[in-house]
């Protein structure tokens, strides 16, 4: 095993276990079945992602693993994606409360729906990454790359934030929590209001990424934003 194999699996185990940290003690139970499912289907997809790209495109791999707010070259970005972070815990951590003191009711077919709802983001993300080498987890423009117009890239700017609404929106529902849903929509503007920075970022750094966003008008949504 390399060392950029052993940091991206341990990177995945360490994730995994900061996520069940984040829905288990909350709940106070390990019957917490909603939890997890989303818990064995999120690792199973990053488990699967992760040995793809090291196959196939491990620079990919080596771009993803700096990430955080410390990471982050702009300062507006290491506030953005601090507050990102703190609501992607507290997603997290609400659910469990839900479960707890049944705050909340979903039925069971609506979490299945949401699961498969994950897989789509999921499955958005990992196209995005086939198309775009330079997907890094940090917003940051290198040496001779240039812009990717081909793929997802010809519907919207930003394909990959897509796939990550998805997944913030189908999160509540998959956990049985209807009191999460507050803290997902809040991810979502910060996500808008990441993506704007990165487009005046990117403008400024990456040269024909100004005439990409004339000829793609639509950031999220086809004919809608």
């Amino acid at each position: 095993m390399n060392t950029l194999t052993r940091q991206a699996l341990l990177g995945v185990i360490r994730f995994q276990v900061i996520l069940a940290f984040l829905l288990f003690p909350p709940a106070w139970s390990l019957h917490f079945w909603q939890a997890g499912v989303y818990w064995t289907l999120f690792f199973l997809v990053v488990l699967f992602i992760t040995l793809y790209f090291l196959k196939h495109d491990p620079a990919l791999i080596v771009r993803r693993l700096h990430a955080g707010p410390s990471a982050e070259q702009e300062k507006s970005q290491k506030i953005i994606l601090t507050i990102i972070s703190v609501l992607t815990c507290v997603m997290f951590i609400v659910p469990g409360l839900d479960h707890r003191f049944h705050w909340s009711s979903v039925p069971t077919s609506a979490v299945v729906i949401a699961d498969a709802l994950v897989l789509v983001g999921f499955l958005i993300i990992f196209f995005v990454f086939k198309e775009n080498s330079y997907a890094a987890s940090t917003v940051r423009v290198e040496a001779h790359q240039h812009v990717i117009t081909t793929g997802p890239y010809r519907l919207v700017r930003h394909p990959m934030y897509v796939g990550a609404v998805l997944l913030f929106l189908a999160t509540p529902v998959a956990l049985g929590s209807l009191w999460t849903f507050p803290v997902a929509f809040g991810l979502v503007g910060m996500i808008a209001v990441r993506l704007l920075e990165e487009e005046k970022y990117l403008v400024r750094t990456l040269l024909g990424y100004d005439s990409y966003c004339r000829k793609v008008r639509y950031r999220l949504i086809p004919y809608v934003w």
